[in-house]
Formats: C-alpha cells, structure tokens, sequence
C-alpha cells in the first residue's frame, strides 16, 4: 500500500487513506449519464464536496455551487476530482487545460478513470512544478493474490445486479448506514471509482487482472469477528456482455452470506446494449446464487434493491408490493427508505 507521497507518480488508493479533501467536483462537458462519480459524491459525501466546475456546453450538474478552481481554492477546497465515469474510462484531451488550471490554482488532482493523470499533455510538468499531487484511485495495489476459495471469519453481504448503473453501490451504502444505525458491527468495502472517493479506500476490481480479481475480492473482505459484517460494493453484472468477469470475480471471492439483487423497475434491455434483454428477477437470483454457492454453500438471498427514480411514489409503491408478492421476497428503494426498506434489512440480518 502506497502513501500519496510524490507529485507525479500514479498511486492506488489503499483502505484508511484520506483522500484530500474538500473537492470541487469536474463535470467538463459530458453528458449528465457520465456523471455518477459527481453524483455519487454528492448524495454520499456532500460535507466533502465545496462546489462544481462544468464546462462550456456540459449538461451536468450536481446542484452544486458552479466555481472556478481559482475561486474553490479560495473557498477551502484542496482537490479537483474527475467526477465523469464514461465508457472505456477516457479523459478528453480537450479538458487537459482546465486540469492544469486546478493545479496552478493550488489544488490536487484525484481520478478514477482508466486514463493516467500523469499520461495526460504537460500535467505531469505542471504538477511537479506547483508541488501538486495527480492521485489516481484506479490503480489496484500490487501483490494481489489468486483467490483460494478458504472460508473467512465474519459476515460479508454483496450486491448484485441484472445490469449496471442501477444502485449497486447506493444500496451497499445504505444498507452500511442502516446496520450502523442498529448498532451493527460493519465496514462499507468499495470496488468502484466512486465508492473509493467516498470510504477513502479500496480496491477497483474493473482494473485488476482477472487472474486475480477473485484474490482482490479476499484481500478486501478479510478475515473478521464472528459479528462483523463487510458490506461489499458489487460491480457489473453476470448477464452483461461485456462485464460479467468481474461480477463473477467479486462473487467468488466476497463468499457472500447474503446476497442483495439490484434491478432498475422500468429497465428491459441492456444499458447501451438493446440487442440484449434483462433477466427476469427469478432467473438473476438463480444464477447469481447458483455461482455463489461455488464458495459459500450457505449463501441466501436477503432482498431486491430497487431503483424506482422514474416513477410516481403510487407507481412505485405498486411495483414493490406486486414484485414482493410475486417472489416472496422483500423490495425496496432504498432512496425511498421506509419500511420495506427496513424489512429488507431485516431479512438481511435475520440468518
């Protein structure tokens, strides 16, 4: 595990470091779809989060204050994180200048895109000559082992999903944030960009070898007290066709005892891939604990996490309760909360 010592060199970000922080948070020009990294440290990490800097003809926003990196120096802000998760985990060289801006204003870089800061024109040369910091959180760290499948020690709940972006990560945290509220004994374990920025550690599982990608998942969920409980930060899906390796990596290796399937209410087809249907709740329960059982024979579903944001609440309400009955299963919107929310929590600690 690296110290975020140095200016130019690429670093992972290793559990219990704190990132620097307050961020003014980069939209560039992108699409709102793209920013989930903002969005995501804004409804998790708000007291982190002094404002936003979008672009000329950027669509995004997080509600946010709009500042120039100039100004969120001057406001209290230490860094400027890449808020953009786009496909492929690119960064346009036409946002270079306005990343170079934000380390002549005084601020550090953070991003949890595939592309290196340091890669990126003249940063590294500006970096160095400011003193500033280019700190990539999607480096995995080094020496990970290949997963061997041993039993651990305490409770580890991992969420799934019929697809991506649906509220894998949201769903792992509130459900973090309900265990606490009960006084369980619990860690929040992220394998995402965002997830790292918010718990200021972690492993990026789409970065890691897929040799290893089931070690990495060990490594993040070691062995603990009988009582604790790792809530682990799912990624892709097993039916996507482009992704399925790292959920089934994350699956193996998290030997979950409980499962939470994460689906999108009006969601039919494949994000960015309409030649491939959903699967039907049943069938992403059956397979995600069929591969499950491969290293945890006692694994159990504990509910379904449903993201209802384009519905009315009576539309939703009458999803969950019609899918609840169906299945004889708890479903809740955890944005939504209430008490399906809360049975579903239950379901999850009642094993």
């Amino acid at each position: 595990m690296g110290s975020l010592a140095g200016t130019t060199e690429t670093q992972s970000a290793p559990a219990g470091m704190v990132l620097p922080y307050p961020y003014l948070l980069f939209l560039g020009d992108a699409d709102p779809s793209f920013a989930k990294t903002a969005y995501g440290l804004r409804d998790w990490a708000k007291d982190k989060c002094v404002g936003e800097y979008r672009l000329p003809g950027g669509h995004a926003t997080t509600g946010l204050t709009q500042m120039t990196p100039v100004e969120a120096q001057k406001a209290g802000a230490r860094s400027m994180v890449v808020g953009i998760a786009n496909p492929g985990g690119i960064i346009p060289e036409e946002w270079t200048a306005a990343l170079a801006e934000a380390l002549e204003a005084g601020l550090d870089l953070i991003s949890g895109m595939h592309s290196r800061l340091s890669d990126l024109g003249n940063l590294g040369e500006v970096a160095r000559r400011t003193g500033r910091r280019l700190i990539d959180v999607r480096i995995p760290p080094a020496g990970l082992p290949v997963g061997t499948g041993r039993p651990r020690s305490g409770k580890r709940l991992l969420t799934v999903g019929t697809d991506c972006a649906l509220g894998k990560k949201y769903t792992a945290l509130a459900i973090t944030e309900a265990f606490q509220a009960r006084g369980v004994d619990c860690d929040f374990r992220a394998t995402g960009q965002t997830g790292i920025m918010i718990a200021g550690g972690g492993i990026p599982m789409d970065s890691v070898i897929s040799d290893f990608l089931a070690g990495a998942a060990e490594t993040l969920s070691p062995d603990a007290d009988p009582d604790h409980w790792d809530i682990v930060e799912g990624q892709g899906s097993l039916f996507h066709p482009s992704y399925a390796g790292v959920s089934l990596g994350l699956l193996h290796g998290s030997q979950p005892d409980v499962l939470v399937l994460c689906h999108e209410a009006q969601r039919t087809r494949v994000i960015r891939y309409p030649d491939f249907a959903l699967p039907s709740l049943q069938e992403a329960m059956d397979l995600n604990l069929t591969l499950a059982r491969r290293t945890n024979p006692a694994v159990r579903m504990g509910g379904i996490s449903v993201n209802t944001a384009d519905m009315s609440p009576d539309a939703a309400e009458q999803w969950m309760a019609d899918t609840a009955a169906r299945l004889a299963m708890p479903v809740a919107d955890p944005v939504r909360g209430g008490p399906r929310f809360q049975a579903l929590v239950d379901n999850c600690l009642s094993g």
